[in-house]
């Protein structure tokens, strides 16, 4: 029976070092108050549209507007650090 090849074994390349993890730098301290006032305006938009404060009367624009805001808040939020 003839014998079979056998694959080539692969080289060992010689050990590496991984990589050094660098820390992401901290978010400045106005990052926190800019979510917070985006926020806090989006709430402010929509409890002014429900009181009949702004301009045009209660619209579904306005409403939408906040919610908008809020929404900005919280993806800004997820880049805290």
């Amino acid at each position: 029976m003839p014998k079979s090849r056998s694959r080539p074994k692969a080289r060992r390349r010689p050990y590496l070092a991984p990589p050094v993890k660098r820390k992401p730098r901290p978010s400045p301290a106005w990052f926190g108050w800019l979510i917070l006032g985006v926020m806090g305006l989006g709430v402010l938009v929509i409890v002014l549209n429900y009181m009949g404060l702004v301009p045009g009367d209660t619209q579904q624009l306005y409403l939408w507007l906040g919610l908008g805001l809020i929404a900005v808040g919280f993806g800004l939020a997820t880049q805290l650090r």
